[in-house]
């Protein structure tokens, strides 16, 4: 460091000093000859110290510089936190430097504005006013150079304002806007149009919150028009539009204009994901907005896969005590409540107001939206008392906050909706129809199913939305469950296909359940029902393993029945219009064959299955061979397969061999990742894991029970063919597999494609077995017939589908950051397969 070199050096002075008396003593008679040569050594010692005296203070000054920047990036990031420290310590280096002549004037004030900026983000607003607070005063008295105090006197006036506005201190966030303003607008020419721009926005923002939206608005427009201007003179790239495109959203969605709101917001996300990182904090902003915006159209369902992302990105970044973890819990909350998912809204608004109890002071405005929200979702649970209380909480807060006519319409909001819910209560307890006192959540699941109860479906509605179907499905065991949920939200988008009910199976069946309600809900497919099934035909007390993912959930809308819930859909369906697709064991659909049978065979026009059959002409019916879904609970398969053609009702049948006739590389998964969709991100990792569990299953003996339900004829040879395209087997046998996949066989999404009339005909050829006069298909019935009509094509197909479901479920025009599109790709790589593919046959 280099003030122990000084110090060294003083030392080495000293030390020279002492030995030239010592010699002037000894020499009398060179005395003038010495004092010369003394002077002239201590001239230039001196003169050295100077300069390295003065090489200290520069060395600081550049560090203390150093310091602010890696501060600024922090900040950039949203990483508040560490902006602070770095900004500390670029204060502590100019402490020490005060006293010390420097060469060049520092801005002292600097580091600390932007640290107490920093503080409020943190919600530290004491510390951050006392360091603002003193800021204003020094930018007011310094008259060293007027440019200079003008700019850090309007930093310091913006910096507290904003500290203000946080605090729901809107008078006199407003006061020093307004004196900050009119300084910015005539220091402009020598300043960056951007900084009149930001603070423009900035007062702005305080007319909003204060409620004074036409002038917000007037005042937003014009810095996005400022922005605009600079844009187009490259003076900045257009990822500063995205701040305007936000906060002009804002503040048309607070006036009610929710679909130009929309589409602010959404420019917003769009330039935010080409040119940040999709975990960054403004990505989780942008898409936070848009869920809301979504919300307030009608369009929860949609804003449901923006909202979970925005809360996964906003936890990993701020933790779970931040408001703006606790602000996308909130847009969360409304969005499920939007889809009749009320108790599943009252969870995250509860953690959403536990947060902002800690975070805010008490009574703090921001509490009123979070508890309108709140009051409105207890109102729809049948909590009418407690809502009422939590309105009147709202209208406490905003007299406390507000002046006469500030937020009026949110106020009066809150009036009526007090007043309505008094009146209701007074009828209900004075026709003794319910008592209210104090209910609780448990209270009420007994008389109110929350919010995704198959809906009666007419013929119309077939016609409009697409077949209806009731999934069976294990998923959590291998990673092609999940990717038919990808593909049938794409076809539900396209009108093709209508999941009514999905039902999981295979012990631990509830942990899989909320696997597929999480899956589900990132997808799109919030409102499409979850129950939980049978144990798949394992033996009690054993259960395989439920791979995890940050988007499985526990949720009050899944069915503790998942025959109850296919019951009700059957219900709710016309006479022979739904599917059944299969994508486990048996178990289930046998179940509900043997309980329920003249509701199956009235309302079931087709059993899809994945699985296989033995060969076709072995017999006069069809009968389930060793594939491993029917391997699960061969009983049950067995009288699923005579069931259906006693009672007439066709099955398709989608066996390995199809799978087998249109693999996809491990190099798909990665193209799926790039959209950034947190279920695309976990396939990819878990499709490596289960690879690796299959193969240290299949690499036992064959009577060993931890290979549990593999087929015996899955060996080391057929692994070696089925997955890394080759039949030769190595001496040695690695633990692990992964680098020498080359090709991965996509079951389950097949299967769902063939539900589809359209794809069935133009993609799959068939064999047919008649039965009693009805129908049953079989794609795929051997390693030369594998029922694909061009795999070229299908394997384009389904990638596309793929790419397109996961894109659409975030809005994403494009791929954020890092994912650039590559067209050629699918069918590159698809050519590639289907020769590794010919070379393995």
């Amino acid at each position: 460091p280099t003030h122990h070199t000084t110090f060294i050096f003083h030392h080495v002075v000293r030390i020279h000093c002492e030995n030239l008396r010592g010699i002037i003593a000894a020499s009398l008679a060179g005395l003038a000859h010495l004092r010369h040569a003394y002077v002239s050594i201590s001239s230039t010692i001196i003169a050295h110290s100077k300069d390295l005296h003065a090489v200290y203070i520069m060395n600081g000054h550049k560090i203390a510089v150093q310091c602010m920047e890696d501060g600024d990036c922090a900040k950039a990031t949203l990483n508040f936190k560490e902006a602070s420290n770095m900004y500390e310590e670029a204060i502590n280096f100019q402490t020490k430097l005060k006293a010390q002549p420097p060469l060049h004037p520092p801005r002292m004030m600097e580091p600390r504005i932007k640290l107490g900026v920093c503080l409020c983000e943190l919600a530290r607003y004491q510390e951050a006013e006392k360091i603002l607070t003193r800021c204003l005063d020094e930018a007011r008295y310094d008259n060293s150079d007027v440019a200079l105090d003008e700019e850090l006197y309007v930093r310091a006036l913006t910096a507290l304002a904003a500290l203000y506005q946080a605090q729901s201190k809107y008078d006199a966030a407003r006061r020093l806007f307004e004196r900050a303003v009119p300084i910015a607008r005539n220091i402009q020419e020598s300043r960056s149009s951007l900084w009149l721009a930001e603070n423009i926005a900035g007062y702005a923002e305080t007319l909003r919150k204060s409620g004074d939206l036409p002038q917000a608005e007037r005042h937003h427009r014009e810095a996005l028009e400022i922005r605009t201007r600079a844009v187009e003179e490259k003076s900045c790239t257009e990822l500063e539009l995205a701040v305007s495109y936000t906060q002009l959203g804002c503040t048309l969605a607070d006036m009610q204009q929710h679909k130009e709101a929309y589409e602010q917001h959404h420019r917003a996300l769009t330039l935010r994901y080409r040119y940040l990182d999709f975990s960054h904090g403004l990505v989780s902003e942008s898409l936070n907005y848009c869920a809301e915006s979504l919300c307030a159209l009608g369009r929860g369902r949609e804003g449901i896969p923006l909202a979970l992302h925005a809360v996964e990105i906003r936890k990993s970044l701020f933790g779970i005590s931040h408001p703006a973890y606790a602000h996308a819990l909130g847009v969360l909350a409304s969005c499920y409540h939007a889809v009749g998912r009320h108790f599943d809204a009252c969870d995250c608004l509860e953690m959403c107001l536990k947060i902002c109890e800690v975070a805010f002071q008490k009574n703090h405005a921001n509490m009123i939206p979070n508890l309108m929200n709140y009051g409105n979702i207890l109102r729809s649970t049948g909590d009418l008392v407690k809502a009422r209380n939590v309105y009147q909480r709202a209208i406490t807060i905003h007299e406390l906050n507000f002046k006469e006519r500030q937020q009026a319409r949110r106020l009066e909001k809150c009036k009526a909706e007090v007043g309505d819910l008094t009146d209701k209560i007074e009828v209900m307890e004075s026709s003794l129809l319910s008592k209210i006192s104090c209910s609780t959540k448990s209270s009420m699941t007994d008389s109110f199913v929350d919010g995704t109860i198959p809906k009666l479906l007419t013929a119309a509605d077939i016609e409009s939305k697409g077949t209806p179907v009731i999934v069976f499905t294990d998923i959590g065991r291998d990673v092609d469950d999940e990717m038919a949920l990808v593909i049938l939200s794409a076809l539900k988008r396209k009108q093709l296909l209508n999941p009514i009910a999905v039902i999981t199976t295979l012990s631990p069946q509830r942990d899989r359940a909320h696997l597929a309600r999480g899956s589900l809900d990132t997808m799109g497919m919030a409102d499409t029902p979850v129950g939980i099934g049978g144990r798949g035909g394992l033996a009690d007390g054993v259960e395989l393993e439920v791979y995890e993912a940050d988007h499985s959930r526990s949720s009050p809308s899944i069915y503790d029945s998942g025959m109850e819930l296919a019951c009700q859909a059957l219900e709710s369906v016309p006479p022979k219009s739904v599917q059944v697709l299969c994508l486990a064991s048996l178990s289930d659909t046998a179940l509900l064959i043997k309980e329920h049978e003249e509701l199956f065979t009235a309302k079931v026009k087709e059993v899809v299955v994945m699985g296989g059959v033995m060969p076709l002409e072995s017999g006069d019916t069809l009968k389930p061979d060793t594939a491993y879904n029917n391997n699960c609970d061969l009983p049950s398969a067995n009288f699923v397969y005579q069931k259906c053609q006693e009672l007439g009702v066709p099955t398709v049948t989608l066996s390995r061999w199809a799978a087998y006739g249109c693999p996809i590389r491990p190099q798909l998964l990665d193209e799926l990742a790039k959209t950034k969709h947190m279920v695309a991100d976990n396939i990819r990792r878990k499709s490596k894991h289960s690879i690796d569990q299959l193969w240290n299953k299949v690499i036992l003996p064959s009577d060993d029970p931890r290979r549990e339900k593999l087929p015996s004829r899955c060996d080391v040879k057929w692994f070696y063919k089925t997955f890394c395209g080759t039949e030769e087997i190595p001496e040695e046998l690695s633990a692990s597999i992964w680098t020498q996949v080359e090709k991965l066989n996509m079951y389950d999404p097949l299967a769902v494609l063939i539900c589809d009339s359209s794809y069935r005909s133009l993609h799959f050829s068939s064999k047919v077995k008649t039965v009693n006069g009805v129908p049953h298909v079989v794609v795929g019935t051997s390693e030369s017939d594998t029922g694909i009509r061009d795999h070229l094509l299908l394997y384009k197909e389904y990638s596309h589908l793929f790419v397109e479901a996961l894109q659409i479920s975030l809005h994403e025009p494009e791929m954020p950051l890092g994912s650039e599109k590559a067209p050629d790709m699918l069918v590159e790589e698809t050519t590639k397969i289907m020769n590794t593919r010919s070379r393995a046959a």
